[in-house]
């Protein structure tokens, strides 16, 4: 990863226009080629930012100083150094992903054994399937054959709604599994969460923990 702290102006070309005059800003330029622009002053959120696949040109000559980020739409995010204070890079290595409490691990276990609590003829690809921004909880199939991501949180916000948005876009990328819709699954969800999901397509399904483990064992018993 490239940290560079530097004051810049950004100018975003492509669907429409944005400009960020000048300021100094944090620009991260990831290892999956994701560049992003960030202030102090909004959590994790970046200001703008282009998403892989891009490129990243660096200018020389009369164009010394300027950065032009394009990606495969031809969109252009280009960035104007005017000073750069700080400029370092960081190999993080493979990152082992998000470790759940013991809660949404049983869950994600319980609910993969039981698929059919999201609906009749739902079928599990596998669990904790890989992308390049992490594993979803739960890869499936409906009734119907179409693919369905799952992310399980003990209790469902906006920044679990925002993880499963990331999980999808990348997802609807590979013609093999597109189009993937996402279910937003968790013990409770918050009403401005359940808000988001149903506005981005998703489901919202409520799991009952106790019910869940109570059926564990079903598949032993005789009578």
């Amino acid at each position: 990863m490239r940290l560079v702290i530097a004051r810049c102006s950004v100018d975003y070309a492509g669907r429409l226009t944005a400009h960020l005059p000048s300021a100094p800003r944090l620009i991260l330029v990831k290892a999956d080629g994701s560049v992003s622009i960030h202030a102090d002053d909004r959590a994790y959120k970046p200001l703008n930012w282009m998403s892989p696949p891009c490129t990243l040109k660096e200018g020389s000559g009369d164009e010394e100083g300027v950065w032009t980020v394009v990606n495969k739409a031809g969109e252009k995010l280009i960035i104007t150094m005017e000073e750069v204070l700080h400029d370092s890079s960081h190999e993080l290595g493979i990152d082992p992903g998000l470790i759940k409490d013991g809660v949404e691990a049983h869950l994600q276990e319980l609910l993969a054994d039981r698929i059919d609590t999201l609906g009749d003829g739902y079928t599990l690809i596998r669990r904790e399937y890989m992308t390049a921004i992490g594993p979803v909880d739960i890869l499936c199939r409906d009734a119907g054959g179409a693919t369905v991501a799952v992310e399980i949180k003990r209790r469902g916000e906006i920044d679990g709604v925002e993880q499963l948005t990331r999980y999808l876009e990348l997802l609807n990328r590979d013609p093999h599994l597109a189009p993937v819709r996402g279910v937003f699954a968790a013990q409770e969800i918050k009403p401005q969460a359940r808000v988001l999901a149903t506005d981005r397509g998703m489901d919202c399904v409520v799991l009952d923990y106790n019910a869940l483990r109570g059926i564990e064992d079903d598949k032993l018993r005789l009578f």
